[in-house]
């Protein structure tokens, strides 16, 4: 079996390849693209998400409630 250095130095040297490569300046490339199309999609983060959502039905359930309360007032005014 190989050692566990020999395995980290043949993966260490795989990554300084990696790096001093193109593709290293591609994947930087395709990062920075992603980023700025992300930022045209304008999207909002999973915690802005939760967030509109919970005030949402915050609000739904206020409405739910004053909707009830008018039909029960346009009831009592119908007697």
């Amino acid at each position: 079996m190989i050692e566990k250095e020999r395995i980290q130095e043949i993966s260490d040297k795989i990554r300084q390849v990696v790096e001093n490569s193109p593709i290293s300046d591609i994947n930087d490339n395709i990062n920075a693209l992603l980023q700025g199309m992300f930022v045209k999609f304008d999207l909002i983060s999973r915690e802005e998400f939760d967030v509109q959502t919970l005030v949402l039905k915050r609000t739904r359930e206020k409405l739910e409630a004053l909707e009830a309360k008018i039909e029960s007032l346009e009831t009592k005014t119908k007697k």
